[in-house]
């Protein structure tokens, strides 16, 4: 059975035959140019393979497209990571990537931000939603990193994920990112707090713009105006709603 080719390839392959034929190229031509074979340029055209970041470079600098098709290389490849996400959730990655600041508040479980492998492998199950989720953490050691807050309900550090080791690795980690300065982290006590009816998470960006994803029963929504979902933000803000996690209350024993 044929492989059903992805339009995201389609839409790159589309790009780079205008781009070809508005230089007065033919494919041929184009591979002498960057040096591949005519039948990987047609490959490309086509949509049956997806090049190389550096390939897309190249046919930038050969067709004098400035930087045409390594921007449409980028988008393609964060389009292909958004369809490995849920529909609700697929266009926060993105903003939480170039984010300046990420704030969130868990009330149920660990921010994936901030889990451990062990942790979020009971929750997920699934290798590539693993492999995505320990990736969005990259952001932690971006140079200069963005400022990351999170509120967590203190039932989250009682909540048992995956069993006492588990939970043990995950406090522990809790704790050295705190001490570390990469988060700040504070702990909710398990008390009612004005307006606050379920998770969220807010990423602003470099335009200062926002990006919202509020957890729903039915599984969230994200949008771009977080006054929407996240009214409760404000009072989360109040300084007495508890310690930060230096102080303790995140400790592992």
């Amino acid at each position: 059975m044929q492989n059903r080719i992805k339009p995201e390839f389609l839409s790159f392959g589309a790009e780079v035959r205008r781009l070809r034929k508005a230089a007065g190229f033919n494919q041929q031509q184009l591979a002498d140019l960057v040096n591949v074979t005519r039948s990987y340029i047609t490959q490309i055209e086509s949509g049956r393979t997806r090049c190389r970041r550096d390939m897309a470079l190249r046919l930038d600098r050969a067709l004098k497209s400035g930087t045409t098709l390594v921007e449409a290389w980028d988008e393609l490849l964060e389009s292909i990571k958004s369809d490995k996400y849920p529909e609700h959730f697929a266009s926060y990655p993105k903003a939480e990537q170039s984010a300046i600041m990420v704030r969130a508040y868990e009330e149920r479980l660990v921010p994936g931000l901030l889990q451990k492998e062990a942790y979020a492998r009971v929750l997920l199950r699934d290798e590539d939603a693993v492999k995505n989720r320990m990736r969005r953490q990259e952001i932690l050691h971006r140079n200069p990193p963005p400022i990351i807050s999170v509120i967590m309900d203190e039932t989250v550090l009682y909540r048992e994920v995956g069993g006492p080791e588990v939970m043990k690795e995950q406090l522990e980690h809790l704790c050295e990112l705190s001490l570390s300065g990469k988060v700040q982290l504070q702990i909710a006590p398990i008390r009612y707090i004005r307006n606050v009816w379920g998770s969220f998470h807010i990423a602003t960006r470099p335009d200062h713009k926002q990006v919202a994803y509020a957890i729903k029963a039915w599984g969230g929504e994200t949008t771009t105006d977080p006054r929407r979902d996240c009214n409760g933000k404000r009072d989360l803000r109040d300084p007495a709603i508890g310690s930060t996690e230096r102080e303790g209350r995140a400790s592992p024993d």
